[in-house]
């Protein structure tokens, strides 16, 4: 079998060696360049001597993918809207891996979002590929777990190999004729747009569980922030504390030896891990260290 594969990031590796080791890997498709820097996809085409190509604009740029003539195309997380003269052409179609349980989390932070948005359980879908965004036909799906101590980091490190072993086990589907093919059902769908800068700001006015769980969402990567005495402080490590303060929310209310707890509405959570402004990243207990009076924290307030 003849397979292109496109994406882009390190979530996109994984399958894309199981795809190498298993089939004739005709070429790969990634972003163009940013900032000097290559895409991890990028990195494994070199590495491995496969046939590279980076279209600035797929939509007019995908003849050279037609003359692979590949029986199959996989996409993961390509990031550009591909075009039908792609989508259309293969025999065994194109299918896209997504970082979510379809129809729920549609678009391009599902994994991020599983987490800010509470759930216990996300997963990894193969779904054929159409004009629309995440709403193709599902061929299959499997479940993760999502643990209360998951961040973003640890989320993604899962997903990628969950990932990798489902579309190689649909691949041998969908040549063996196997496979499913499911409609999804539009009227449940919910969506996981990328993250933007406002999305990564800390409400101290919202729930301890909710501070939680969005400081752990964007950890490690983009890190939810707020602002320590007028300078960014990004916020990588937190747990829910138990006490309750007077004040108002963000306000500092109690020193400990590996954390600061920060008022909320209906509690306390504790920050661990932070980068402020201009400094290097450091454990809580690390950023006490260097203050000497640490009871004069307390009564500042973060915003």
């Amino acid at each position: 079998m003849r397979v292109v594969f496109m994406g882009t990031p390190l979530f996109a590796i994984p399958s894309l060696q199981g795809i190498y080791e298993n089939y004739e890997l005709v070429g790969v498709v990634t972003q163009p360049d940013k900032h000097n820097s290559n895409s991890f996809v990028k990195d494994f085409a070199i590495k491995n001597n496969i046939l590279l190509l980076q279209p600035i604009d797929i939509k007019s740029e995908y003849f050279e993918i037609i003359k692979l003539k590949p029986d199959l195309i996989v996409t993961c997380a390509y990031g550009q809207i591909i075009p039908d003269e792609i989508i259309d052409y293969p025999k065994y179609g194109c299918i896209n891996i997504h970082a979510s349980l379809l129809p729920k989390l549609r678009g391009g932070a599902p994994i991020h979002k599983a987490i800010i948005e509470g759930y216990e359980k996300t997963g990894i879908t193969i779904m054929y590929m159409n004009s629309k965004m995440d709403q193709g036909d599902i061929i299959s799906q499997l479940e993760v777990d999502i643990d209360f101590n998951d961040n973003y980091t640890s989320l993604h490190n899962k997903m990628m190999y969950v990932a990798k072993n489902l579309v190689l086990s649909t691949i041998e589907n969908i040549k063996s004729e196997k496979n499913n093919r499911t409609k999804q059902d539009h009227s449940i769908a919910t969506y996981a747009w990328n993250i933007k800068r406002e999305d990564e700001k800390i409400n101290f006015d919202k729930s301890k569980l909710e501070v939680y769980n969005k400081i752990r969402g964007l950890s490690e990567t983009p890190g939810a922030f707020c602002y320590y005495e007028g300078k960014i402080c990004k916020v990588f490590k937190a747990k829910i504390g138990e006490n309750h303060f007077m004040g108002i929310n963000g306000e500092i209310g109690k020193v400990y030896n590996d954390g600061i707890g920060i008022k909320l509405n209906n509690g306390e959570i504790i920050f661990e891990e932070i980068q402020i402004e201009g400094k290097k990243r450091l454990k809580v207990s690390e950023f006490l260290n260097g203050i000497q009076n640490k009871e004069s924290l307390i009564g500042k307030v973060l915003e």
